[in-house]
C-alpha cells in the first residue's frame, strides 16, 4: 500500500514537470517569435537601400559611415569596392553617353538649369585678389592752403626749409585726412632742433610710380657722389656711403639690383663716412602706404665731432615721405635731433644739418632721374 502511494507522487511530480517544461518552452518559442518578426521589421528597410550588399566576412567590422549622398533629382554617388575615386550612379552615366554621341552643340544653349548646378558644385573656388587702384592726388590735396609764392618755390631746386627748436612751431603740416604724419614720430623722441623740408620734383620723361621710387632710394652707394655748393665750391660731405650686414656685423655689402616687385617694407643698415663727424651708422627702415612711400633713418650709435660725443645713439631721425602727385614727385621730410644744452649754445648744428639733408634730396632727385632714363633705354655710366 505503502508502495502505491509513493509512485502516484512520482507520477504526479513528473506530470508537473512536464507541464512545467511545456510552459517553459511555450513562452520561449513565443519569444523568439517576437523578436525574429522585429528583427525582420528592422531589417526589411536596410535590405532595400542596400540590395546588392554581401554579408560581413570573419575579422570585419562595421565602421559607421554615412549613407551614400543623394543628388537633387534622385541621382546618388557611390564608392567603387575597388578603392578608386567615387563614380555618379547609372542615371549619370545616361546622361554622359549622351553627351558623347554626336555632335557637340553650343554650349550657353545646351546647359539646362540642372547642367548649371552640376558646373557650380563641381568648380573649384575662384580667390582673385584686386589690388586697390587709386588716381594720384594733387599738391594742394596733400599741402592745401599754400600761398602761391610758397607752392611755386616747393617746385624748385631748393625747395622750401624751415627749422625751429623745440618750443617753435612747424610750418609745413600735410592735411589732417592725408594719411601723412611724419611730425608725430619726430616729436615721440624728444628733439631739441626741428628741420622740415619740402620739394617737388617734376616728371620727365616719364611718370614714375612707388616702383620707381623705391629703386631710387636703393642706390646707397651713390650719395657719396652729391656735393653740395659752399662759399662757391662743391664740397662733399659724405666720403663713403655703403650699405652693411647688420649692427654688429659692419661689413660692407653691395647694393641689390633693382627691384621688380614692390615689397611692403624693408630695413637695410647703413655707413655713412662723414667729413666731420666720422662714421654714421644709421638704421634705415622703409614703408609703403596707398599713395607713397616713407623712409625714416636713425643712428643707432653715438655721433661723434672729433674725440667728443655731441649727440647719443636714436637721438637723431630723418623721416622722409615721397608721393607721385600730378604735379611730380613730392619728397616731404622732417629731421629732428637733440643736442644738450651746453653743447647747443657752443655749435650751431642746424646748418650742418641742413646740407645734409639738401645732399639727400640731390641723391634721391638724381636716383628718380635715373628711373626715367632707365624706362627711356638711357643707360648711364
Amino acid at each position: 500500500m505503502r508502495k502505491q502511494i509513493i509512485e502516484k507522487k512520482f507520477r504526479l511530480i513528473h506530470s508537473l514537470r512536464i507541464k512545467e517544461g511545456l510552459m517553459s518552452s511555450t513562452r520561449a518559442a513565443a519569444g523568439f517569435g517576437l523578436l525574429f518578426l522585429f528583427l525582420l521589421a528592422f531589417i526589411s528597410p536596410l535590405h532595400a537601400a542596400f540590395p546588392d550588399e554581401e554579408p560581413l566576412s570573419s575579422g570585419e567590422f562595421v565602421t559607421g559611415e554615412e549613407p551614400p549622398f543623394e543628388e537633387p533629382g534622385g541621382e546618388t554617388i557611390s564608392e567603387d569596392p575597388s578603392g578608386e575615386e567615387p563614380v555618379f550612379s547609372e542615371a549619370v552615366h545616361d546622361r554622359e553617353s549622351d553627351i558623347s554621341e554626336g555632335p557637340i552643340p553650343d554650349e550657353e544653349s545646351s546647359l539646362t538649369e540642372e547642367d548649371e548646378y552640376y558646373l557650380l558644385f563641381e568648380a573649384p573656388p575662384l580667390i582673385v585678389e584686386v589690388s586697390p587702384i587709386t588716381e594720384p592726388r594733387s599738391f594742394d590735396d596733400v599741402f592745401p592752403g599754400f600761398p602761391p609764392s610758397m607752392k611755386a618755390r616747393t617746385m624748385s631746386s631748393a625747395g622750401l626749409r624751415h627749422s625751429f627748436e623745440k618750443d617753435g612751431s612747424p610750418m609745413m603740416l600735410p592735411a589732417p585726412d592725408s594719411g601723412i604724419d611724419l611730425l608725430s614720430s619726430i616729436i615721440k623722441k624728444t628733439p631739441s632742433h626741428i628741420i622740415e623740408a619740402l620739394v617737388v620734383v617734376p616728371h620727365g620723361r616719364k611718370e614714375l610710380d612707388l616702383l620707381d621710387i623705391y629703386n631710387a632710394l636703393g642706390r646707397i652707394k651713390k650719395l657719396k657722389e652729391h656735393s653740395i655748393p659752399i662759399n662757391g665750391r662743391d664740397f662733399y660731405i659724405f666720403m663713403d656711403t655703403t650699405r652693411i650686414e647688420s649692427p654688429r656685423n659692419r661689413k660692407p655689402i653691395p647694393d641689390p639690383p633693382p627691384a621688380k616687385i614692390l615689397p611692403p617694407g624693408e630695413t637695410m643698415y647703413l655707413c655713412f663716412t662723414d667729413s666731420y663727424m666720422g662714421d654714421l651708422h644709421i638704421r634705415g627702415d622703409i614703408s609703403v602706404s596707398l599713395y607713397g612711400i616713407t623712409y625714416s633713418m636713425s643712428n643707432f650709435t653715438d655721433i661723434r665731432y672729433s674725440l667728443f660725443r655731441i649727440m647719443r645713439a636714436e637721438r637723431y631721425s630723418t623721416v622722409i615721405y615721397l608721393e607721385p602727385v600730378n604735379e611730380g614727385i613730392l619728397i616731404y621730410s622732417v629731421t629732428g635731433f637733440y643736442l644738450p644744452g651746453f653743447i647747443a649754445n657752443r655749435i650751431s648744428l642746424t646748418p650742418n644739418i641742413n646740407v645734409r639733408i639738401s645732399a639727400l634730396i640731390s641723391w634721391i632727385t638724381e636716383g628718380l632721374r635715373i628711373q626715367e632714363d632707365s624706362a627711356a633705354g638711357v643707360i648711364r655710366p
